[in-house]
C-alpha cells in the first residue's frame, strides 16, 4: 500500500520523503534544529528546497554543528573557507548573514531566553492545522508571517523576509500544511 502523501514530496529523492514524512509540519521545540532550519530556509532563497536537503549534512559540517556561539565568532579565514566549500551554497551575502543571525540569535536568547519561546508565542504554543485539499491552495505569506519576518528583521536577523518564514514555519511545525488526503496531515506529532 502506498501512502498518500503532499504533492511536492518527490518520491525519487528519499532525503525529500523523509524530510516530507519525520520534519515537514512536525512541531519543533529543540533550539539547535530552529537555529539550523531558520538559516537553511534563508540559504534557500532562489533555489530549490532539494537543493539545500541535499546540502544539509555539508551545513552541519561547516557551520560547527549549528553551533550559535561559534558561528557567531567566525572570522575572515572561517568565512573564506565556507566561500571555498563545494558542500554548501557559497554565496557571500547568504554565508554572512548566517553569522549574522548566530549574533542575533545569541542576542534574542538574552533578552527572551530561547528562539523556541520567541517563536512559539506568535501562536499560543500550539500549532496551526490548515486545511488544505492541495498545495495549490498554500499561500506563499500570511499576515502572521508578514509580523514575525518583521520581527525578526527588527531584532537583526537577515533572509527573513516572509515568504522564508513562512516555509521555516511549515517547516518546524508552526503550521501544518500538509493536505488533507496526506497522511501525515493528523499524524500523531511529537
Amino acid at each position: 500500500m502506498t501512502l498518500a502523501r503532499c504533492s511536492w514530496a518527490n518520491p525519487a529523492n528519499p532525503l525529500y520523503l523523509k524530510y516530507h514524512d519525520e520534519e515537514w509540519g512536525v512541531p519543533c521545540h529543540d533550539e539547535t534544529r530552529l537555529f539550523e532550519m531558520l538559516n537553511l530556509e534563508g540559504a534557500q532563497a532562489g533555489l530549490s528546497w532539494s537543493t539545500i536537503l541535499n546540502k544539509r549534512e555539508n551545513y552541519r559540517v561547516a557551520f560547527d554543528q549549528w553551533d550559535a556561539r561559534k558561528i557567531a565568532a567566525y572570522d575572515a579565514d572561517k568565512v573564506a573557507a565556507l566561500l571555498a566549500n563545494p558542500g554548501i551554497v557559497r554565496n557571500r551575502l547568504k554565508v554572512a548573514a548566517t553569522i549574522n543571525n548566530a549574533r542575533a540569535y545569541l542576542r534574542l536568547c538574552e533578552d527572551i531566553g530561547s528562539l523556541d519561546a520567541f517563536l512559539w508565542a506568535y501562536v499560543d504554543g500550539e500549532p496551526i492545522l490548515n486545511a488544505r485539499a492541495s498545495i495549490n491552495e498554500t499561500p506563499a505569506t500570511t499576515p502572521l508571517s508578514d509580523q514575525l519576518s518583521k520581527d525578526l528583521a527588527r531584532r537583526g536577523f537577515k533572509f527573513v523576509g516572509s515568504t522564508i518564514i513562512y516555509a521555516y514555519m511549515q517547516a518546524i511545525g508552526m503550521v501544518n500544511d500538509h493536505a488533507q488526503d496526506c497522511f501525515c496531515y493528523q499524524a500523531p506529532r511529537i
